[in-house]
C-alpha cells in the first residue's frame, strides 16, 4: 500500500493516481509493492533527518530508508518540498514534473538502481524519465 504524508503545504490532488502509478512502476520492474511511505516535509524537516541518520550536514530533495524483503518493496521516502521548489526552477521543468521524478527516484532505488558513480546516474536519469511516462498511461 502506498500512503501519503504531510509535514508541508504540500497536498497531492489526486493521491490514488499517484499510488497506481507508483505500482505500475514496481511491477514493471519485476517486484511487487508493499508498504511505501511518502512524506512530504521542508528543507529544515530533511536536513534533521540527514544529520541524524546519515552524518551528512546538507540539503538534499530526497532521502529513502528501504526496507524491502525479497522482491517485496518496502520503504519511506522523505521528500523536501523546498529543494523539489528550487530544482524545478534550476532544471526549467514543473514543479509536479520534478516532484514525480523524486518520487520515482526513491522506488527506483528499492528495485535495485543506483547513482553514485556516473555510468549508474546516466542509467537512474532514463529510468526516470521511462517511469515518468508511466504516470499518463492508465490502465
Amino acid at each position: 500500500m502506498i500512503s501519503f504524508h504531510y509535514e508541508s503545504a504540500l497536498d497531492l490532488l489526486d493521491e490514488k493516481r499517484y499510488a497506481e502509478w507508483i505500482e505500475r512502476v514496481i511491477i514493471s520492474e519485476s517486484k511487487e509493492p508493499g508498504e511505501i511511505s511518502y512524506i512530504f516535509c521542508d528543507d529544515d524537516y530533511l536536513h534533521g533527518l540527514n544529520m541524524k541518520y546519515l552524518d551528512h550536514d546538507t540539503l538534499t530533495d530526497i532521502i529513502s530508508f528501504d526496507y524491502t524483503e525479497g522482491n517485496r518493496i518496502h520503504g519511506d521516502v522523505y521528500i523536501s518540498v523546498e529543494r523539489v521548489e528550487d530544482n524545478a526552477q534550476d532544471f526549467g521543468v514543473s514543479f509536479e514534473e520534478e516532484l514525480k521524478r523524486v518520487m520515482i527516484h526513491g522506488v527506483l532505488h528499492y528495485c535495485g538502481y543506483k547513482d553514485k558513480s556516473a555510468g549508474e546516474r546516466a542509467e537512474m536519469r532514463a529510468k526516470e524519465e521511462e517511469k515518468i511516462k508511466m504516470f499518463h498511461v492508465e490502465r
